[in-house]
C-alpha cells in the first residue's frame, strides 16, 4: 500500500465515521427528546413492540460483543489488513453509531403520550434534558475525545505510526465515578419532557445497561492494570456519584 492510498483511505475512514457519528447523536437527541414519538418506523401494532425491543436490544449486545476479545478481531474484517488493527477504533465508532442511529431513526412510536411538559415548565425539563448532554459530553472530553470519536484511529493510519491510546481517565468527572459516560446517558433518558411507553421501555432498558454494562469492561481493566486500578477503584465509586472529587490519580493505560 502506497503512501497516498493509505491516507486516502484514513481520510475516507474519517469522514463516514464523524458524518455517522453526528448524524446518529443528533438523531438520538431529537428522537429521545420527543419520548420516542418522532422515530421513523411504521410497524403496526402489535408488532412494533417486537422490532423496538429488537432494537433496543441490539445495541448493548452488540457493543458489548465488540468490547470483547473475539469481537475487537472482527473489527480488522472492516480494513485493508495492512492497516486494519489501527484502524479498529473508527471501525468500531463507525458500527456503534450505526447502531444508535438505527435505535432511534427505526423506532415505531406507540403513538401515546403519557405527559407533556408546558409552558414554562417545558423550557425548565429542555434546559435539564440538554444539561445531561453537557455531562455526556464533558464525560466524553474527560475519557479522550480522539478515542470515543475514532479520530486516534483514522488519524494514526493517515500519518502513517501504530494507533495510540489515551490513559483511563482518571481526572474531571472520573473523579467522581468511574463511569461518568454511563451515568450521564442514563440520565438523558430520564429528563425528557415528553414521556410515553416508548420513553419508559427505552430508559428502563438503557439505565440498566449502563448500571451492568461496565461490568465486562472494568474486569478487563483489573486483568491488565491490577493494583493500579484496584487504588483507583477504592477512591471512586462505581456507578453513584461522590458528593467530593477523590484525591487526582495517574491515569491507566487503556487498550480499548
Amino acid at each position: 500500500m502506497t503512501d497516498l492510498s493509505r491516507r486516502f483511505i484514513a481520510i475516507a475512514y474519517g469522514f463516514v465515521c464523524h458524518a455517522i457519528f453526528g448524524l446518529a447523536a443528533l438523531t438520538m437527541v431529537i428522537v429521545m427528546g420527543s419520548g420516542m414519538t418522532l422515530g421513523f418506523g411504521r410497524v403496526p401494532e402489535p408488532w412494533n413492540w417486537v422490532t423496538n425491543v429488537a432494537l433496543l436490544l441490539q445495541l448493548p449486545l452488540g457493543h458489548s460483543f465488540l468490547l470483547s476479545d473475539r469481537g475487537r478481531r472482527i473489527l480488522t474484517w472492516f480494513a485493508p489488513r495492512a492497516i486494519a488493527s489501527d484502524m479498529a477504533p473508527t471501525v468500531y465508532v463507525i458500527i456503534a453509531a450505526l447502531q444508535v442511529g438505527a435505535l432511534f431513526a427505526l423506532w415505531s412510536p406507540s403513538g401515546i403520550v403519557w405527559w407533556q411538559a408546558e409552558g414554562t415548565l417545558f423550557y425548565v425539563f429542555v434546559a435539564l434534558f440538554l444539561s445531561t448532554w453537557g455531562l455526556l459530553g464533558l464525560s466524553t472530553l474527560n475519557a479522550g475525545l480522539e478515542l470515543q470519536s475514532g479520530f486516534n484511529g483514522w488519524s494514526a493510519v493517515f500519518l502513517g505510526r501504530r494507533v495510540r491510546y489515551p490513559d483511563m481517565p482518571t481526572t474531571g468527572l472520573f473523579r467522581f465515578t468511574r463511569n461518568p459516560i454511563y451515568v450521564s446517558f442514563a440520565l438523558t433518558t430520564w429528563t425528557v419532557p415528553v414521556w410515553t411507553p416508548d420513553q419508559l421501555l427505552v430508559a428502563v432498558a438503557l439505565t440498566s445497561y449502563c448500571v451492568l454494562g461496565p461490568i465486562l469492561k472494568e474486569a478487563r481493566y483489573r486483568r491488565i492494570h491490577g493494583a493500579r486500578f484496584e487504588a483507583y477503584a477504592q477512591d471512586v465509586p462505581y456507578f453513584v456519584p461522590r458528593l467530593t472529587p477523590a484525591p487526582r490519580a495517574d491515569g491507566v493505560r487503556s487498550d480499548v
